[in-house]
């Protein structure tokens, strides 16, 4: 047994060491530290409290235990159950104390974040508007005081328990013809036990006063019934039961019990007639007819604190009235949002990634990849972006390859958003192994990828100096069958050099390889917990992280960017919130992104930006919003851990944007606290809704009102009014519908939040950066919305006729997202349109590009073609793919070369007469050219058709190779068409 319990307690000791080692390497030891002496200190003190308490209860009862007691058949049977107890009652008076002491003190342990922000806690400054309280209090020192009430009546209340069992054991307490007998001791042991608890229930009451301003009913906050009812009569409860405790104490002494249980059923009825019956009667008889006068100056109250507690009473509303009707030339104003208008769908394209930049089977992409910006040439380009990962189940098994030799991915790859290649491929500004590009190279950027989203679980690097590499780095060059190898350089994790740590961390990962290998050496270190949430996660556990991190090159580095929020559920009026429904949509729903955890908040603050560095993993925290009070409470308790954002330098703030998870829940509140007037809040007949995203209802998916919505997307945009474009991240609004019904489909609302922060200043925070833009055209019922725009694409002649051509053989359309744009003094939709044809080489290519504002529709191969369709035959509009008019496809589903690579694609004109032909043997008039491949697909179909019915797997294939053929001619010739009449 003692050899058993020295192993068990090595083993335990060994990962804390483990986590020593791992939080001291990072430089976040701090974080360890406090957070387990809290734990510890508040285990200590609750189990002393609870055990102490239990022990001095049991201990007085049995002291006081009479010596002598009548003779009787209870006694009797008491007789034998104490001379049962009686070996193992010393055991059992320690033993019971200590286990529930154990249990206490592990429940109180938990509530280490309470306790270190009621003791670190910084004032809002700002009073709640019925009770004059600092915000604070609510914040922080109503929690606290609730815990320990709580506490402390559950002592109370086992300590009861315990003592009346005892007394009752041993005679104290006795059940005879005559009533209930108590001894002296046992009268004034219960009294005293009892009065405690009274008191602590008159605190309980006295607070339950302050609880009603976090109430949430109809309306957040202390309501009229509240303040007239609910307020007073705890106020009397409070006091009802300090005199009740009296009474007790001095039946303690009198040796009468009628006095304190009077009382005590005067309070109950009290607390049932005034906390119950009381309220019910003024809410029907004083609220209920003239609800809204009774109720205004309360709803006033939670509109204001409802914006102030998630950052929208700085809206800035703005009344807008589209136009239906496009006028030639109306977007040459808007340069700046039409040439960054994003074709490239980030969930879409990690296809077109892996085929093109992908090769080796032991690297990927993500599935949803993330969009950014960069300046090139001087101009701030959206770009997507993405890191080549390792993955490890391309690694040759065993543990030498999935630990010691495949350890890192390798290089960004980054493609422009707002236009592809001729071929409608992605149009890459950073790709290739070595990484090149516009972005940079191997010498101004080191693009190792060591930590990353889909890092292994642990790897061993590392090794003394002129030993030869062992670790896989990368191909030699795209087509090269011969991988090069290096050796990490840098502080990425703890040292396993020395055989301790090496036996620490092979019990930690249950691997006798880390002991046994000779891959690891004196100077090897083992780097794990490399996924950058987890990571923040770790050294920041006060936080709630969103959802989705993303990658940028920042000063020579790959850093991981991931948004922090502090959050309570205790801000007064403040209506709640649950997190991951408010951060649900049609992209959680089909797993291509995250949802926050389901927990419920009235409070929330985009507080830290954090880094980790993709190739040593080292984490910077920056206190972003460093006004939040609950911030700086924190930076109270960790003071060494988080710097401020006047650190960061101009290029890290330059690839800052405005977090999508914060963005998504802030946009569930404005939906309805967008109105600010109490008659139209009360009668709920402005409120809005987030439409559902139009492509989210594919055949057989299955949503809700919560997954089917929309995301919002990240775009370059100049609003209306506005001087300049800025990243911004936006969403539309259409008029709420109870749950249901049809949706009206129209714009009322569309939101843009500026995501710009840099300056081009080392720690200066753009004054932009933030601001929430609503543009309410809720006066309105004529704006198209996205349903309504994806209904015109779909049912528009023209563009289902050529739709369905691309459907017909291998191929599949992909609609890419519905981008909403305020542009041209209207509202106008853009969604790209992908083909894939079949195969496992095949990937999503852009063929086409949808474009509507009002009722009109254009579709082109690029967007200037579809904008100048839709815009008179002139747009005006500066589009990144302008340069592609009049260049002819390639056939989509061309495969890639060996090794991954694309050969570029060569364009091809549209010849003149002069030279002689057309393309593909065309007759030179595009229009007779489309109809006769339209001919041809469709004898293609039928002889395919019929060759299948009859078996004839042969003359079926040679059906789809006409069938291919025709469509690529009938593509060919409709731009032909277009570009002959300038449409």
């Amino acid at each position: 047994m003692v050899v058993a319990v020295i192993v068990i307690a090595f083993v335990y000791l060994s990962q804390v060491y483990a986590d020593v080692l791992w939080y001291q390497q990072l430089g976040f030891l701090e974080v360890f530290v406090t957070e387990n002496l809290a734990r510890i200190v508040l285990f200590i003190l609750a189990f002393l409290i609870m055990a102490g308490a239990v022990y001095t209860s049991l201990r007085i009862a049995f002291r006081s235990r009479p010596i002598y007691a009548p003779d009787s058949a209870i006694q009797d049977n008491l007789n034998r159950y104490q001379a049962q107890l009686e070996p193992i009652r010393r055991l059992l008076m320690l033993g019971i104390p200590v286990v529930l002491g154990a249990f206490a003190g592990t429940a109180a342990s938990s509530q280490w974040q309470e306790v270190l922000l009621f003791l670190n806690q910084e004032p809002f400054n700002k009073p709640d508007p019925e009770f004059g309280m600092d915000y604070a209090f609510y914040m922080f020192t109503l929690p606290f005081l609730s815990f320990v009430t709580g506490f402390l009546i559950s002592v109370v209340i086992i300590s009861a328990i315990a003592t009346i069992l005892t007394h009752y054991l041993y005679g104290g307490i006795r059940l005879e013809e005559k009533g209930l007998f108590t001894t002296k001791a046992a009268r004034i042991q219960i009294a005293v036990v009892a009065a405690l608890f009274l008191v602590l229930q008159g605190v309980n009451y006295w607070l339950d006063r302050f609880d009603t301003l976090l109430n949430q009913g109809t309306w957040a906050g202390a309501l009229y019934t509240d303040v007239n009812a609910v307020i007073p009569t705890k106020a009397i409860l409070a006091v009802a039961a300090l005199i009740v405790a009296a009474l007790f104490i001095a039946s303690a002494f009198l040796g009468r019990w009628r006095l304190p249980l009077i009382g005590t059923a005067m309070l109950i009825i009290t607390a049932l007639l005034a906390g119950g019956v009381y309220p019910s009667i003024v809410q029907r008889f004083q609220v209920q007819p003239s609800e809204l006068d009774a109720e205004r100056e309360y709803i006033d109250r939670n509109i204001e604190m409802t914006r102030e507690a998630y950052g929208l009473n700085e809206v800035e509303v703005e009344p807008y009235t589209p136009t239906d009707v496009p006028e030639a030339g109306a977007l040459g104003d808007d340069g700046q949002t039409t040439a960054n208008i994003r074709l490239l769908d980030p969930n879409i394209v990690s296809d077109a990634f892996s085929q093109l930049q992908q090769f080796r089977q032991y690297y990927q992409f993500p599935e949803t990849l993330n969009v950014d910006r960069y300046e090139i040439d001087g101009e701030v380009q959206d770009t997507v972006i993405a890191v080549r990962e390792l993955d490890t189940n391309g690694v040759p098994d065993g543990w030498v390859n999935e630990h010691a030799f495949y350890t890192h991915g390798y290089g960004v790859v980054a493609a422009a958003g707002s236009t592809v290649q001729p071929d409608g491929r992605p149009s890459f500004l950073q790709s290739g192994i070595p990484s090149t590009g516009v972005l940079g190279d191997d010498t101004t950027y080191e693009p190792r990828i060591y930590f990353g989203e889909e890092s292994p679980e642990y790897s061993v690097v590392g090794a003394p100096e002129g030993r030869p590499a062992a670790e896989i780095d990368r191909p030699q060059s795209e087509n090269s069958d011969t991988d090069s190898r290096t050796t990490f350089n840098g502080d990425g994790g703890p040292e396993v050099g020395n055989p301790f740590n090496r036996l620490v961390y092979a019990l930690k990962f249950q691997s006798t390889d880390l002991l046994l290998s000779n891959q690891v050496t004196s100077e090897s270190q083992i780097l794990y917990d490399r996924d950058p949430v987890e990571r923040v996660r770790k050294v920041a556990p006060y936080l709630t992280l969103d959802g989705n991190s993303y990658p940028a090159i920042v000063d020579g580095r790959v850093k991981w960017i991931i948004d922090g929020y502090t959050t309570s559920a205790n801000f007064p009026y403040s209506t709640e919130q649950e997190l991951e429904s408010a951060t649900q949509d049609s992209q959680t729903a089909e797993g291509l992104a995250t949802a926050l955890p389901a927990e419920q908040v009235n409070y929330i603050r985009n507080a830290v930006k954090a880094t980790v560095d993709a190739y040593d993993g080292s984490v910077d925290l920056y206190a972003w919003d460093d006004q939040d009070p609950v911030l700086k409470s924190w930076q109270n308790v960790y003071p060494s851990s988080l710097q401020p954002f006047s650190e960061m330098s101009a290029d890290l703030m330059a690839h800052v944007r405005y977090p999508e998870d914060l963005f998504k829940v802030q946009r569930e509140l404005l939906a309805r606290y967008h109105v600010t007037e109490t008659d139209a809040f009360f009668f709920n007949s402005e409120a809005w809704n987030v439409p559902a995203d139009p492509g989210a209802t594919s055949e057989g998916a299955t949503t809700t009102a919560t997954t089917d919505r929309q995301p919002p997307f990240y775009l370059t945009l100049q609003m209306p009014n506005q001087e300049r474009a800025a990243f911004s991240l936006t969403t539309p609004f259409i008029p709420f519908v109870p749950a249901g019904q049809t949706p009206r489909n129209v714009l009322y609302g569309f939101l843009a939040a500026n995501g710009d922060a840099g300056t081009g200043e080392d720690g200066v925070k753009s004054e932009d950066y933030g601001r929430l833009t609503l543009l309410d055209s809720s006066g309105q019922d004529s704006v198209v919305g996205p349903g309504q725009a994806q209904n015109l694409f779909n049912s528009d002649t023209e563009v289902s006729q050529e739709l369905n051509l691309l459907r017909q053989g291998a191929s599949e359309v992909i609609n890419g997202n519905l981008l909403t744009l305020p542009i041209g003094g209207g509202i106008a939709y853009v969604q790209p349109v992908y083909v894939q044809s079949s195969g496992s080489s095949s990937f999503p290519v852009l063929r086409r590009v949808l474009v509507s504002f009002g009722e009109n529709v254009g579709f082109a191969p690029t967007l200037a073609e579809a904008l100048d369709q839709v815009f008179g035959g002139r747009s005006g509009a500066t589009t990144g793919d302008q340069e592609n008019v009049g260049e002819t496809p390639e056939d989509p589903a061309t495969p890639p070369t060996e090794g991954g690579a694309t050969p570029a694609p060569t364009p091809s004109p549209t010849p003149t007469p002069s030279e002689g032909g057309t393309p593909g043997g065309a007759t030179g008039d595009p229009a007779a050219d489309l109809r006769t491949a339209l001919d041809d697909a469709n004898t293609a179909i039928q002889d395919g058709n019929a060759a299948l019915a009859a078996g004839d797997f042969a003359a079926y294939g040679e059906a789809q190779e006409r069938l291919q053929d025709a469509l690529q001619r009938a593509l060919d010739a409709e731009e032909r068409v277009s570009g002959a009449t300038g449409e």
